[in-house]
């Protein structure tokens, strides 16, 4: 993903072009007593002098040398290693990516503290401060719920579009995160449900809710544009076989349980059988009434744990299931050995 314009705004602002100015790179360095093309320009670091190479004409003095201050002489240790910092991070450009760290070892009078409170202060600004904290705070809550970070980092650059527009002024700082790291996980393909995000970040739906819409918005948000951009067609919402991939995982499930269960939802949908539901919904169903077509029981306390709604939603829908079971098994799935109708329980339908 590109860091250069991550999350550009639906309507983006006009604003009036100031002239730049640069340096003229067709300018070109050359011996004015060999007015050769290709000039052979030598840096001699140990004079401090620019020389030309054919020649010996001195172009220029006080060449600063630019190499490390060190040398190595033990050839094991490979080369010489050079003055070039840390790694730097293209979310935090701009900013002072240098930490100073103070040891807290004064003999307990306090100093250190003091010091590192000093530090911290005059080293970054305030927003500086907030916005290194809302990412380690994305970080921790990507790591506790076992995301990539891939999805840490475009919640990263979702949130802090979203500070430089100032979108969420006035919003707690652990809704908009959540927010952030909810459509992060959309737009990679991996959703997670409402529910599941605030039970992470403790959010109230209502204010996870409010502060999606906004962003939805302001950005134009379409699910999975970002991570598919050669799709022609992006689903407007999170469908329940995107989801059948980690329930079928929690629940410990063969892998050809979901492939299977995916069909019977794609053939439902196409037959308007269960519309209206919600995606979690249908995914609990859709995997109730597929583990016993398959064989493969599993209870609907099981499947409620892991999809989080209850044994009820999960039996209605698989009684909106039951009554069009015909259509909705395949009839390769029957020759085959694999599927068999007289493995549904018929008490689930009462």
């Amino acid at each position: 993903m590109a860091y250069s314009q991550p999350f550009p705004l639906a309507q983006p602002l006009q604003k009036v072009q100031q002239p730049s100015f640069g340096p003229d790179l067709a300018v070109r360095l050359i011996c004015p007593d060999c007015r050769d093309p290709n000039p052979n320009i030598v840096e001699e670091f140990s004079s401090g002098d620019l020389v030309c190479g054919s020649c010996g004409l001195v172009l220029g003095d006080r060449v600063v040398d630019t190499r490390s201050e060190w040398r190595t002489f033990a050839n094991d240790e490979g080369d010489d290693p050079s003055r070039v910092g840390g790694p730097s991070d293209p979310l935090m450009e701009g900013m002072e990516q240098l930490d100073t760290v103070i040891s807290f070892r004064d003999g307990g009078s306090g100093l250190a503290r003091e010091l590192q409170r000093a530090a911290s202060r005059s080293s970054a600004s305030r927003a500086e401060r907030n916005l290194l904290q809302a990412f380690r705070d994305i970080s921790n809550w990507c790591d506790q719920f076992s995301l990539p970070k891939t999805i840490s980092d475009i919640a990263k650059q979702l949130y802090k579009r979203s500070d430089e527009e100032k979108l969420l002024r006035g919003k707690p700082l652990e809704a908009v995160i959540a927010a952030c790291i909810f459509i992060a996980c959309r737009q990679a393909h991996v959703p997670r449900t409402f529910r599941e995000i605030c039970n992470l970040t403790h959010v109230s739906k209502k204010v996870l809710g409010q502060c999606y819409k906004a962003l939805e918005q302001a950005f134009n948000l379409t699910p999975g544009a970002s991570a598919d951009r050669h799709s022609a067609t992006p689903s407007a919402m999170t469908g329940p076989e995107d989801l059948l991939v980690r329930y079928c995982n929690h629940l410990d499930l063969p892998p050809n349980v979901q492939p299977i269960c995916s069909d019977i939802i794609i053939k439902a949908r196409e037959l308007g059988i269960a519309d209206g539901r919600s995606p979690v919904s249908i995914a609990g169903g859709a995997i109730y009434f597929t583990c016993h077509l398959l064989g493969k029981t599993k209870s609907a306390r099981d499947i409620s744990a892991v999809a989080g709604v209850s044994e009820g939603t999960i039996k209605l829908v698989y009684r909106l299931y039951y009554g069009e079971k015909e259509k909705l098994v395949k009839e390769e799935w029957i020759k085959d050995g694999k599927a068999k109708l007289d493995r549904l329980p018929i008490e689930s339908t009462k």
